[in-house]
């Protein structure tokens, strides 16, 4: 019961719109009636609403206060992290979260070089061009990705080839690292990996750096993001 109704949240969170019982059955491959049960119950507690007549279902308000609650604790359990590691590598380090099809940016440590990357925390960035989308994108099922990844496209009128984007994913995978090289905005380049907090949410933590340096610091980036990584998620484990 409670893994079929944490399917159901997922997949609400996904479509922030709403949904009728007829489509989250699809998606969660389960009858209608027992999507109805569960849907009911949820209802009670406040986690889900409908609209009115019955119709579109979506997350409701204790979600959003147990998704508030959550987020301020992984920032608090990632803050010592981003410090210590935009001191080893002496650039901004971000910490952001996917929420619905894009990443939110929710802290971040300013880098010490004159020149240096700096965005807002709130700042709302896509998922295909960027080292943190990448990298929580590479963390999904093909099929999963695919679906953000080609809604991302049409939305921004772009041609991409799917494979060749997979394959990259893929690297991205094996590596635990993923690249954003001028590919977001010219004149910065970034990496970025990613890791899942006690909810299932999927964070990325990213080094954005003024491309005429990045060469030089990468390797010791790269190796400095996948230890802070590593420590972040035996901290959630």
């Amino acid at each position: 019961m409670i893994a079929r109704a944490a399917a159901i949240l997922r997949v609400l969170r996904e479509d922030t719109s709403g949904m009728s019982l007829g489509r989250i059955a699809e998606k969660v491959d389960l009858p209608r009636s027992t999507v109805q049960r569960i849907i009911s119950a949820l209802q009670t507690e406040r986690l889900v609403i409908s609209s009115g007549g019955g119709g579109s279902i979506r997350l409701g308000p204790e979600i959003k206060a147990l998704s508030e609650a959550t987020r301020y604790s992984i920032v608090e359990m990632c803050r010592l992290h981003l410090l210590e590691l935009s001191q080893k590598v002496t650039e901004t380090v971000d910490l952001s979260v996917l929420r619905g099809s894009a990443m939110i940016f929710l802290d971040q440590v300013p880098g010490t070089h004159r020149l240096r990357t700096v965005s807002a925390i709130g700042d709302v960035f896509p998922l295909t061009t960027t080292a943190n989308g990448r990298a929580v994108l590479s963390m999904m099922d093909h099929r999963q990705a695919r679906e953000l990844v080609e809604a991302e496209w049409k939305r921004r009128d772009v041609k991409g080839d799917w494979n060749k984007f997979a394959s990259m994913l893929d690297e991205a995978a094996a590596t635990g690292i993923a690249y954003d090289l001028d590919d977001h905005t010219v004149g910065i380049s970034a990496v970025g990996a990613g890791f899942a907090d006690m909810t299932g949410e999927l964070h990325a933590i990213s080094v954005p750096i003024p491309s005429t340096r990045f060469r030089e610091k990468r390797d010791a980036v790269e190796r400095a993001l996948l230890a802070t990584i590593e420590q972040v998620r035996s901290i959630i484990e």
